[in-house]
């Protein structure tokens, strides 16, 4: 499915060659209410995935320092809370960066991170003792909302689909492009649910690499290598957030280093403060994937090719009935995948 709404968003672009971005697509269809909101949800999720990220390195170095706090007079943090003010102080300085280019391009090796945490999870269970005969339950209809949208989760980043699109020299390779893309994506992530579930059952934690023995050298390059991950992404993921934030001040501030650098440093101390007082990863990812992802990956793409088509004549053929039950899936997941995960919260 969100293979397919990525090929409606190349359509949307063929129908308006003005069009070079996810919002302009937005504002094609809807108009400039339209662009709000849909810039709107693409910087809520990048917001939310930035406190992921540090939630994401507190958890893994908690797991090979278990003892480590802070004591500051009666002040104390346990473990956690204390790599994520710590995490917080390395990511400090790239936030001070207007260029992020060299981040980029570490950021870039995300791909081979995910294939040597993979192998290394496997060598794990393979050469470690750990072995692959769990067994838990086939299915779990409680926690099938929670875990769908942890499924789409996986499968976001259509926003940037656009300018992918916009940027190749062969733009007619697109559809095998994305294709291929999809087909990586979605046999990684099948081979590591795969794994885990067959070496840790339904014991398993949020974090695969949270249930990893720590003494044995495979799981420490997993481990570490999921380290990397926060470090290299955190400022790429927040600087369309401030930029956002720049372009709705006036013009005497819009331009000033001072001004640029408080709302990276505001950004930072608020994304820190939530992943302090909510360190709940999975339910975090579940509530990005059932509101955010749901609307950028399954119903906006949609709706919008339907707007930008209006034309279309309605004869209820395979292409629109498939639309249809997207919008419907996506719907039924966005609604049921939020209540679930907020109610596994609070309960």
């Amino acid at each position: 499915m969100t293979f397919y709404t990525g090929i409606l968003l190349k359509r949307c672009m063929e129908a308006d060659p003005s069009i070079r971005s996810y919002l302009d697509i937005a504002e094609r269809a809807f108009g400039m209410k339209g662009r709000i909101i849909v810039m709107i949800i693409m910087n809520s999720e990048l917001y939310l995935v930035a406190i992921g990220l540090l939630i994401l390195e507190g958890d893994n170095l908690h797991k090979l320092f278990p003892k480590f706090m802070i004591k500051l007079g009666e002040l104390t943090a346990d473990g956690r809370q204390s790599f994520v003010l710590i995490t917080a102080l390395v990511i400090f300085p790239s936030m001070l960066l207007t260029d992020l280019s060299i981040l980029s391009y570490v950021s870039a090796t995300g791909v081979f991170s995910c294939l040597i945490i993979l192998v290394s999870i496997f060598c794990v269970g393979l050469f470690n003792g750990v072995g692959f005969h769990e067994k838990g339950t086939l299915l779990n209809v409680k926690s099938l909302p929670t875990g769908v949208s942890l499924y789409i989760v996986c499968f976001a980043g259509h926003p940037v689909i656009p300018s992918i699109y916009t940027s190749m020299r062969n733009t007619y390779q697109f559809s095998k492009v994305l294709l291929f893309s999809f087909v990586l994506t979605t046999f990684t992530y099948l081979a590591m649910a795969m794994v885990g579930y067959l070496m840790y059952g339904d014991s398993v934690e949020s974090q695969i690499t949270l249930s990893l023995p720590t003494s044995k050298v495979c799981a420490e390059v997993a481990i570490y290598t999921t380290l990397l991950i926060p470090i290299t992404r955190y400022a790429l993921m927040v600087t369309p957030v401030a930029t956002a934030i720049e372009g709705g001040l006036s013009e005497n501030y819009k331009n000033q280093r001072t001004v640029r650098l408080l709302i990276r440093v505001g950004l930072l101390i608020s994304t820190v403060i939530v992943a302090y007082v909510f360190p709940y990863y999975e339910s975090l990812m579940a509530i990005v994937g059932s509101i955010f992802v749901v609307s950028a990956s399954f119903l906006l793409p949609c709706l919008c090719y339907l707007r930008i088509n209006s034309d279309l004549r309605w004869g209820w053929n395979c292409e629109q009935m498939g639309i249809v039950g997207i919008l419907v899936f996506g719907t039924l997941a966005g609604v049921l995948g939020t209540y679930s995960s907020v109610y596994d919260l609070v309960t």
